[in-house]
């Protein structure tokens, strides 16, 4: 900003001076006075006309008949005066000269000319009369910049939607939810002329001003600082068949709902099943494969290419139960769930967690999206082993409510903060969960390369809220 100019990042658009300044063709008018030739004579190299196609300059002159001679370097066009004619006729053959010559156009209307460019952009130099041409004048009639300068000073602002941030100390970042006017350019409603950042009207009028107002641009050194418009959202996958309960009227009837997922993976990618489409899908639950069908069949939901969900409750006893995915007939999937129950206690225990990344690599690629699992078991967890161990995965804790941060290691600096969710943000950093645990899809796009990064989580807690877990989990991102 120490030497912000009237230019845009890449030459065309609107600055802060003009509202347009799209490079155009220059057109330069040329008005013919005067009927006498005499009044038009280069004499010897000493009247003439400096014109430029953008960068290529060319110096048009007029032989009258009484020995005038062009200039010994550089291009030179001649036009030759008629002594019997008029301006207008002077106009014309000035006209036809233009229009023979390589990178210049010419319209003639009456007495003017009006003489365009080739070249789009702006001039090295606007059009020049060199020594004393009585009988031409030569003005630009419209610049190669097309500037159109704002009504307002500063720029036209839609009265509406606005967005405001105030600052404690000047050093935060800006930071504001423009949903609103994102959506109305989605809609069409308005036109994307993009963002103005200000100060309030009692700033901006101030006589004096303290201190420099700056914020970092989209060419900064500082890759995390630059602007950016982020899109926030919350795709966490709650898939329940890893913590699938039974119906209990201990529970509300919010948390007797299931929700289970049904991934069609066809050779390693998501695919829609085709007779199913976008449409329903019907789940059934059952005792055991080929037994008894257990109340009311679900109907369910597609949710993204490949994936579909649906929303299950089971009234029994059983500890274990199969579930049948089927549409028109046709059984697609059946999977099996391991049923919990809901139990009180006669005391409000502190659960506190022991966590682990088994499968964290110590480096990622850059512009890829990496699946990063959290295993989770109780702190000072102990089982029972008998007369034989059995070797067997011990299966993850599975946190409903979980949230993640990304910091860089090298100064601490929080690339990506909780996203636990509120009534006007969505939990844009909640970790999905399914059978085998807590997990979460890291896009790595906006991480710059050849730094250390650092993972941290937090869990929700009825009484206490969000908790931070005491442990980072690191890896470097590379090209």
């Amino acid at each position: 900003m120490d030497f912000y100019e009237d230019k845009t990042k890449d030459g065309v658009g609107s600055n802060w001076i003009n509202a347009s300044g799209d490079n155009i063709s220059e057109i330069t008018k040329f008005t013919f006075s005067s009927d006498t030739a005499s009044d038009y004579g280069a004499a010897s190299a000493a009247n003439y006309i400096k014109l430029y196609n953008y960068s290529t300059l060319v110096n048009f002159w007029f032989n009258d008949g009484a020995g005038d001679s062009a200039g010994d370097t550089g291009t030179w066009v001649v036009t030759t005066i008629n002594n019997s004619g008029s301006k207008n006729d002077f106009a014309s053959d000035f006209a036809k000269v233009v229009n023979a010559q390589s990178g210049f156009s010419a319209n003639v209307a009456s007495n003017i000319v009006y003489v365009t460019a080739s070249t789009a952009g702006v001039a090295t130099a606007h059009v020049l009369e060199v020594g004393t041409i009585a009988g031409l004048s030569a003005e630009v009639h419209v610049s190669g910049a097309n500037a159109t300068a704002w009504t307002s000073a500063g720029g036209d602002y839609h009265a509406s939607p606005t967005f405001t941030k105030s600052f404690s100390s000047g050093l935060e970042d800006l930071e504001l939810d423009v949903s609103e006017l994102v959506e109305q350019w989605i809609a069409g409603t308005k036109s994307n002329y993009g963002f103005g950042v200000k100060l309030t009207d009692s700033t901006e009028a101030a006589a004096k001003s303290f201190f420099t107002k700056k914020f970092f641009g989209r060419d900064s050194e500082f890759l995390l600082q630059r602007p950016v418009l982020e899109a926030r959202w919350d795709s966490a996958r709650r898939d329940d068949r890893g913590s699938f309960y039974a119906s209990s009227s201990l529970a509300p009837a919010e948390d007797n709902l299931n929700t289970l997922f049904l991934y069609n993976r066809i050779r390693g990618r998501l695919r829609n099943i085709p007779a199913v489409g976008t449409n329903a899908i019907r789940v059934s639950l059952y005792s055991s494969a080929g037994g008894t069908k257990l109340g009311s069949t679900f109907t369910g939901s597609h949710v993204s290419t490949g994936i579909y969900s649906c929303n299950v409750t089971a009234s029994t006893t059983a500890t274990s139960l199969v579930d049948v995915w089927h549409s028109g007939g046709v059984e697609y999937f059946t999977g099996s769930l391991s049923v919990k129950s809901f139990n009180s206690k006669g005391y409000n225990p502190e659960d506190t967690y022991v966590l682990s990344m088994p499968s964290l690599r110590k480096q990622y690629r850059k512009d890829q999206t990496h699946r990063l699992n959290l295993y989770v078991r109780e702190k000072n967890w102990s089982p029972n082993i008998h007369t034989q161990a059995v070797r067997s995965s011990i299966p993850s804790l599975i946190i409903p409510s979980a949230s993640f941060q990304l910091r860089r290691c090298i100064d601490d600096y929080v690339v990506v903060p909780y996203g636990t969710g509120s009534t006007t943000e969505p939990a844009y950093t909640a970790l999905s969960h399914d059978v085998s645990g807590n997990y979460f899809d890291l896009d790595t796009t906006y991480l710059e390369a050849g730094y250390l990064y650092d993972i941290q989580y937090s869990f929700y807690d009825e009484e206490n809220g969000w908790e931070e877990q005491p442990y980072r989990f690191k890896f470097r991102v590379v090209d």
